[in-house]
């Protein structure tokens, strides 16, 4: 198996009938997939997702790919193949298409009308075309044909592109369910055909590599959520992913045979459901779905609210109720169902919310005390059935964490795919496909793009350190005037501390340091207001770590007069 190399550098020139693969996301994380593709001097991109931030990450929004190898090449694009509807494959296409609005967006029905939801908040309307399953469109240099795979979404595809260089087939995010939610299967006979002809790249999920065996069917989870609906004696409150159809199809099924109404709660929640309805993707029994307000006119075992917030975040509504900030107050009695997976990275803030909610006197239901998650993604055993009747030439595991990855390449080589036709690469990691063999051959910027409120890329990795060090060390501000020529104290020093423990006054211990220093400084004639900052940076940083063992931001300003 070829992997990464520290040392890369930039690529070479793409050689004359190859196939460039330039992965910007995705690769060694959960979310933000993104995949550039190039032939003969033309670009396809498929899919761009957003990344949820950690808690070592506080105060960003987003995070994007990086879209600087692309930037000065947007004339070049022939498209954004879009695979379906997550936020972690749709939700940078607003950003780039900032860039370059009338990028065409190929996707199926539900994909583009969520996608054209979520352009219209940023006054964007795309330019798209609407594919399904079995379809093929000539985009540019790359012959594009649509599968249907089966997600946690519906209408999801995998994409096979066929060039000159041969054809790469990227799977999305997919799973084997042999009895959905909707009828829709993955489609393992196009698959086969697709074979016979000849794939010489898979692209694979590779989220549940580690997982053994075969997912259980989606529709396993209406019994338990019947039980639970059985035995809720107050109200019931669902928190799930805003895109998971399936899911609120089986939450909608359970409120209808026991008496209950439901609302939406939370604005992406809100939208996408109404545009799943309206699409006759969501089947809705007539006068279930209430408005949030007319809540309080029902008695509680009537009642079952469906929000966000299944992954802890503090935004949204479950979080917010736990926390009692918002309008729904969480009450002894009520029961509440997360009904979706922990994203790795996110286990302490879910965590947080459970025993937020519990304290309020509410029963927690979740995946770790039942079954009412099963996951979108196609397990170990699913692969390995997915590579016997693919037989790539070929494998790029894609879309997980680094443990993925190596798993899903070590499944690849079980059913025969030679271990040097096994790419495991990492975002911005440039495979080049040529004369039937897939190489890495360089590198490219691929870092992290950080979205704060309207602030797209300005923050970085040293003002996130920054930031750490404020919410864990606190701030000690110094203020100090000195002489413009001889750099004596005429002011101050003025001290003060915000969320460092230390009390105000302590810092007359470290005064008499200060004057030390600087009087050293004026004799060294060093006067400069830069230098003497930087000298009183250093005294009352050493006098902190020597005395509290702490390493707060230290912020000296120095007025010269």
């Amino acid at each position: 198996m070829s992997h990464p190399h520290p040392e890369l550098g930039a690529p070479p020139k793409l050689p004359k009938g190859g196939l460039r693969v330039i992965p910007l996301g995705g690769l060694g994380e959960i979310g933000r997939n993104m995949t550039v593709f190039e032939f003969d001097g033309r670009l396809l991109i498929v899919d761009c997702g957003v990344l949820f931030p950690e808690e070592e990450q506080p105060g960003i929004d987003l995070i994007l790919p990086d879209f600087t190898i692309i930037r000065d090449r947007l004339d070049d694009i022939e498209g954004i193949v879009l695979t379906h509807g997550h936020e972690d494959h749709i939700g940078a296409v607003p950003y780039l298409l900032r860039l370059k609005p009338d990028i065409p967006l190929i996707g199926s029905k539900l994909t583009l009308a969520l996608i054209e939801a979520k352009l219209q908040e940023h006054r964007i309307r795309p330019y798209t075309l609407e594919v399904k399953e079995g379809d093929r469109e000539q985009l540019g240099p790359f012959d594009c044909e649509f599968v249907a795979v089966n997600h946690s979404i519906p209408d999801a595809l995998a994409v096979a592109i066929r060039t000159p260089a041969g054809m790469a087939v990227a799977t999305g995010d997919f799973k084997m369910d042999q009895l959905p939610m909707d009828g829709r299967l993955t489609d393992l006979h196009a698959f086969a055909r697709l074979s016979e002809e000849g794939i010489d790249l898979l692209l694979s999920d590779s989220t549940n590599a580690e997982v053994p065996g075969f997912v259980p069917p989606e529709r396993d989870i209406s019994n338990v959520l019947r039980n639970v609906f059985a035995n809720a004696p107050k109200r019931i409150i669902v928190a799930s992913f805003a895109s998971h159809v399936h899911r609120i199809q089986q939450i909608i099924d359970a409120a209808h045979e026991y008496g209950r109404r439901v609302a939406f709660v939370g604005r992406s929640m809100v939208r996408n459901m109404g545009i799943a309805r309206d699409l006759g993707y969501l089947r809705v029994p007539a006068g279930l779905v209430v408005d949030v307000k007319t809540l309080d006119d029902l008695p509680d075992d009537e009642v079952v609210l469906v929000c966000t917030g299944s992954q802890g975040e503090p935004m949204a509504a479950l979080s917010r109720m736990a926390n009692r900030d918002h309008q729904i107050r969480i009450v002894p009695g009520d029961t509440v169902i997360l009904a979706s997976s922990l994203i790795p990275g996110n286990e302490n803030a879910v965590y947080r919310v459970i025993n937020g909610l519990t304290r309020w006197g509410a029963n927690v239901v979740h995946k770790g005390n039942a079954k009412v998650h099963v996951s979108g993604h196609a397990s170990a055993g699913e692969l390995l059935y997915f590579y016997n009747i693919c037989k790539p030439k070929n494998l790029m595991p894609v879309h997980g964490e680094w443990r993925h990855l190596r798993a899903n390449a070590e499944l690849g080589a079980m059913t025969g795919i030679p271990k040097d036709h096994i790419v495991i690469a990492e975002d911005g990691v440039v495979v080049d496909l040529v004369d039937g063999r897939a190489r890495i051959t360089g590198k490219v910027q691929a870092g992290y793009v950080y979205v704060d409120g309207l602030s797209v890329g300005d923050v970085t990795e040293t003002s996130l350190k920054d930031r750490r060090i404020l919410g864990e060390e606190g701030i000690i501000s110094v203020f100090l005037v000195v002489d413009s020529s001889t750099g004596k104290i005429v002011g101050g020093p003025n001290i003060h501390a915000r969320g460092s423990g230390i009390e105000d006054a302590a810092f007359d211990a470290v005064i008499p340091k200060i004057d030390q220093a600087l009087n050293k400084s004026a004799q060294d004639g060093v006067v400069e207001p830069h230098q003497l900052q930087q000298l009183i940076r250093r005294t009352v940083g050493k006098w902190v770590s020597d005395t509290y063992r702490r390493r707060p931001m230290i912020l000296p300003v120095v007025v010269e007069v």
